[in-house]
């Protein structure tokens, strides 16, 4: 679905199209922005310690302490976790129906129709959703980040709303796991894009297009962790046997974690 607004954006003859979509991909990246000033006074309160010998605030420490519990993931539940994220059904899936919609679509145009037009396509999306997610990881274990989804602790739609969101562009550092602005989280989404423009797209799209790719895909980072905050995973869910129905993103305590 990306490819397919990004090639119709692309487009030189058509200007309306082209100026709707540079103001849809400023305005996306102006409302993250948004949301993550917004958050971050939320984020120093939440993460804020009282003194030990503070009676008075015990128990608001003992409320911080469970919230901030954090177990961080071994290197075997990362390895893991990036081949189902990777690999995995979801990525499989979603890139078969992002073939679908650019079929219909016939974008790019040059990729024609039938079933080799709709392998390419499928391929690229594929192919797209690899190189976001391997470098994400790969930069992620670089700067000893953590940017697995974590769902919220908190109650009602708007604070998971906005912590889904807030996610999106941060990770867990250190033992206690605090959060930070993540650099892999803001790379990856352009990192699958600019291979693409510049490996197997054809050669009229460019940077500009590559950066617009990128935006959607960013916007496809914040769906996705929505879904993950929203979505049902109860015992008989895909969820429920995937690290990312765990409270803390990893699964059980023991050596075969």
């Amino acid at each position: 679905m990306n490819e397919f607004i990004s090639a119709q954006c692309s487009q030189k003859s058509r200007s309306v199209p082209n100026l709707l979509c540079a103001r849809l991909c400023c305005t996306s990246i102006f409302a993250l922005a948004i949301t993550f000033f917004a958050t971050q006074p939320t984020l120093a309160r939440s993460q804020s310690l009282s003194a030990p010998d503070d009676s008075s605030v015990r128990g608001t420490n003992t409320i911080a302490s469970v919230d901030l519990e954090y177990d961080r993931p071994t290197q075997r539940t990362m390895a893991r976790n990036y081949l189902f994220d990777a690999f995995g059904p979801y990525p499989v899936g979603a890139s078969a129906v992002a073939a679908a919609i650019n079929q219909f679509g016939n974008a790019p145009p040059e990729w024609s129709q039938g079933l080799k037009g709709y392998s390419r396509r499928f391929g690229s999306n594929f192919g797209i959703g690899v190189v976001g997610t391997t470098t994400r990881y790969a930069m992620a274990e670089a700067l000893h980040e953590d940017t697995m989804y974590y769902r919220c602790d908190c109650a009602g739609v708007f604070p998971r709303l906005r912590h889904a969101v807030f996610s999106t562009l941060t990770a867990r550092r250190g033992i206690d796991g605090h959060r930070v602005l993540s650099l892999p989280a803001l790379v990856a989404p352009y990192a699958g894009t600019m291979t693409a423009v510049y490996t197997w797209y054809p050669q009229r799209y460019g940077a500009k297009d590559a950066f617009r790719l990128g935006n959607y895909s960013m916007l496809a980072y914040v769906g996705s962790n929505i879904s993950l905050e929203f979505l049902y995973s109860g015992p008989h869910s895909l969820l429920s046997r995937m690290h990312l129905n765990n409270a803390h993103g990893s699964p059980e305590q023991g050596p075969n974690k």
